[in-house]
């Protein structure tokens, strides 16, 4: 591959990382590209998790030495997360996603609306609904799950779980968010890597373009919060939709 080639997907993987850090969707620049470089699907999902493993990593410790997430905290929604991305990465190997993919611009035409419609949600915390362990055992399982086995929205998902059940803000979300995405992140880089999928050349020049968009993106979540991150939630929730609808049905 071209150096010229290299410094383009550099390039996108910084703005991908940006975009992710902030509201998620950021697979929604960097899968297309690697499909478009000739990568195989399963080379392009599993390159992209390496990816993306430099930016959710990149965000969750500016986030963590920020003091904005409690790791001691978060731990059973740590583990339960990347239990769900494992068992969701394994699963995917037998069986069709073709049902997901019909169901998806559903819920994420669903995220976008919920954020559009109620403009003071995450305003402020509120009291949680689940116990800490409740949220571990049903939405950082379940969302888990759906990002190792199909992924796109995982970070909308997991940003609304923490501001409808656990209470948080949409700010605090949005840091607790991204440890979320890392772990799921990783756990289903894990079993890419164990197949041998990952084309590494790739993989590790878009880590670093991700590493420095999310650190610049997390930094902006900080300064500018629920200002910033709403309208993108809303922004990225449609243009996901559409880019579904769109593959699906055209």
């Amino acid at each position: 591959m071209s150096y010229e080639l290299l410094i383009l997907l550099f390039i996108i993987a910084t703005l991908a990382g940006f975009i992710d850090s902030i509201a998620g969707g950021g697979g929604l620049l960097t899968v297309p590209t690697l499909l478009a470089v000739g990568l195989p699907p399963a080379s392009a999902l599993a390159t992209n998790k390496l990816q993306s493993c430099g930016g959710s990593f990149s965000a969750s410790l500016y986030f963590i030495r920020q003091h904005m997430v409690d790791l001691k905290q978060q731990k059973w929604a740590i583990m339960f997360a990347f239990i769900g991305s494992a068992v969701g990465t394994l699963s995917v190997m037998h069986v069709q996603a073709d049902f997901l993919k019909l169901l998806l611009p559903i819920l994420t035409i669903g995220v976008g609306l919920y954020f559009l419609l109620s403009p003071t949600i995450g305003e402020n915390d509120r009291k949680s609904r689940f116990s800490v362990i409740q949220f571990a055992l049903i939405p950082a399982l379940a969302i888990g799950f759906y990002d190792g086995f199909f992924g796109p929205g995982a970070g909308s998902f997991y940003a609304l779980a923490y501001i409808t059940l656990a209470g948080f803000n949409l700010t605090k979300a949005t840091a607790h968010t991204k440890v979320l995405n890392f772990t799921s992140n990783l756990a289903g880089l894990l079993f890419f890597i164990i197949g041998g999928e990952v084309i590494w050349s790739i993989g590790l020049v878009m880590l670093v373009g991700q590493f420095i968009g999310a650190r610049l993106g997390a930094k902006m979540v900080i300064a500018k919060g629920r200002k910033l991150i709403r309208p993108m939630l809303i922004t990225v929730s449609t243009l996901m939709s559409i880019k579904l609808i769109y593959e699906n049905f055209f």
